[in-house]
């Protein structure tokens, strides 16, 4: 017989499949199970949906430390079940006034981080103090929540404060999580003790229960906000203490440019698909590289009988991105990153107003800086900019860089009815180009299109097919060019990490959250 030659190596032999949920009361769904929890308490308290996002937002704060936080920056939209159009809601990466190029020496070798740019002596744009952007999430969500939410912050956030206080659970998927940034972060003393043992991830029991790690200052930096307001992030005594740390690092964010910031709201952008309205954010993001998608690809009725994907749908999904990433990096020369750690956060209150929030700290753990008297992390949104003067998205005081987020929300005769996003870099506008199709277009149950196999299109010229997907579908993919046949797993991350949430009929809203995402869950009010 022939020897047999090993050329593969499954990375898992397992069926997956994420429990979703239902109610008429109202659904959250998130990257982590304890988040979800906290957005569905403050429903079952009486508040909205954008209540509950901002209760999952800071949660997710305290407990998924390497994706988000009070030093984060996102994109939100908003369409509240009286509105006829969704507002989008911008707090995205911006620049310190006082950054500029000649702080970033080049060393005439390529980057080793998440972009494409040269690397920067000591890759001190991708970690430590000058890699600070502007944290803008503490506004984003303060801001949303006095313009259309009901509860007060103190309220809202009880449920992030307990979380904190608890403390972030060792599990394996934290040591996974940890381990990513463990090689940078020990370089930095606040974030190495809070988040590693001996300068190595904290590794769980080999038997029983996990416990959780405390979280240095963070619970009292969560108190001050609550009985303080947000505006003393930016402008009070917790604002001094922030630029303070910022300033003993060697952070060039001052206090005047804390104080000024304000967010930007929009009408959401609204591409007409059918009988709906896909509404996307209008912001420095991928909502208007989304649209450009759409434009391309055959409209609905184009599919016939079909009820479910086939090989030519994914062949004209594919070429329309590839064209559309190809519009966007060449006019934008926007960031060209393939990964990314960011987290998404979906809600469907009772009157079915929707929130679609993305938040993120770029690379996981951002900076990997955790400030010694607020005890948060804060971004590395400088890495978004290229360290070459010269071209449209160089390093620039006060610039605004071009980000890879994409919340969408879909409505019918001005209602809201599907509310999606995912995390993952320049992955997630692939994924939510497919699984709003597949509910939208198929009319696939929610809980069968987050499962059903995907591609995934990161830029002009590679495709990535799930092995999952049937041999023809896989040919027509080949014959457009590269296409990498790959796992979907936990890690390596092939695809982003959407969710959704769906409630076409008008009572009854259905969601569920990613299925290779150990932690997400979709969580339901109790009817």
């Amino acid at each position: 017989m022939n020897v047999w030659q090993p050329l593969t190596h499954p990375v898992h032999h397992w069926t997956v499949r994420k429990p979703g949920a239902e109610s008429s009361r109202g659904i959250v769904v998130s990257q982590a199970y304890d988040a979800s929890a906290a957005g569905v308490a403050v429903l079952e308290a009486g508040g909205n949906a954008v209540d509950a996002a901002i209760a999952a937002a800071f949660a997710l704060s305290v407990v998924e430390p390497w994706n988000s936080g009070l030093g984060g920056v996102g994109f939100a939209l908003y369409h509240g079940h009286e509105q006829k159009a969704a507002t989008s809601v911008h707090f995205g990466p911006v620049a310190p006034r006082r950054l500029r190029p000649e702080m970033f020496p080049l060393t005439g070798r390529p980057g080793t981080e998440l972009f494409p740019w040269p690397q920067v002596h000591d890759d001190i744009n991708a970690h430590g103090p000058l890699s600070f952007c502007l944290p803008t999430a503490v506004a984003g969500y303060g801001s949303m929540l006095e313009r259309w939410g009901t509860m007060p912050l103190s309220e809202v956030m009880q449920p992030a404060l307990a979380l904190a206080k608890r403390g972030l659970a060792t599990d394996w998927f934290t040591t996974l999580m940890l381990a990513q940034a463990a090689p940078v972060m020990r370089r930095y003393p606040d974030a190495a003790r809070i988040f590693l043992r001996d300068g190595l991830p904290p590794v769980p029991p080999y038997q029983g229960t996990p416990g959780f790690m405390p979280l240095g200052r963070l619970s009292d930096t969560l108190e001050q906000i609550a009985n303080a307001g947000w505006r003393d992030f930016y402008r009070g005594d917790l604002a001094n203490t922030i630029v303070n740390d910022i300033e003993k690092l060697g952070g060039v964010i001052g206090r005047e440019e804390m104080a000024d910031y304000e967010i930007e709201t929009a009408d959401a952008l609204p591409v007409q698909w059918g009988g709906a309205t896909i509404q996307l954010s209008a912001g420095l993001n991928a909502g208007s590289t989304l649209a450009d998608v759409l434009a391309m690809l055959p409209p609905p009725a184009a599919r016939g009988s079909l009820t479910e994907p086939s090989a030519q749908w994914y062949a004209d999904m594919a070429k329309a991105l590839k064209s559309a990433y190809r519009k966007r990096l060449n006019e934008d020369e926007g960031p060209n990153a393939e990964k990314g750690c960011t987290t998404h956060i979906n809600v469907c209150d009772s009157n079915g107003s929707m929130v679609a929030l993305t938040t993120t700290l770029l690379s996981s753990m951002g900076s990997r800086v955790v400030l010694p008297s607020t005890g948060f992390i804060v971004n590395n949104g400088v890495m978004w900019f290229d360290p070459r003067p010269g071209t449209s998205n160089s390093i620039a005081g006060g610039a605004k860089a071009l980000s890879n987020m994409c919340p969408a929300i879909v409505s019918r005769d001005g209602r809201p009815v599907v509310v999606g996003g995912a995390a993952g870099g320049r992955r997630i506008m692939a994924a939510i180009a497919q699984l709003l199709l597949f509910v939208q277009d198929f009319g696939m149950d929610v809980g069968d299109a987050a499962h059903w196999p995907r591609i995934d299109v990161s830029g002009p010229d590679k495709v990535s097919a799930d092995r999952r997907l049937s041999p023809e579908v896989i040919d027509a993919l080949k014959a457009l060019g590269e296409c990498e046949v790959v796992d979907h797993n936990v890690l390596p991350i092939n695809f982003a990490r959407p969710s959704i949430i769906e409630r076409f009929d008008g009572v009854t809203a259905r969601g569920v959250s990613d299925a290779f995402s150990p932690w997400s869950a979709a969580l339901s009010s109790r009817d």
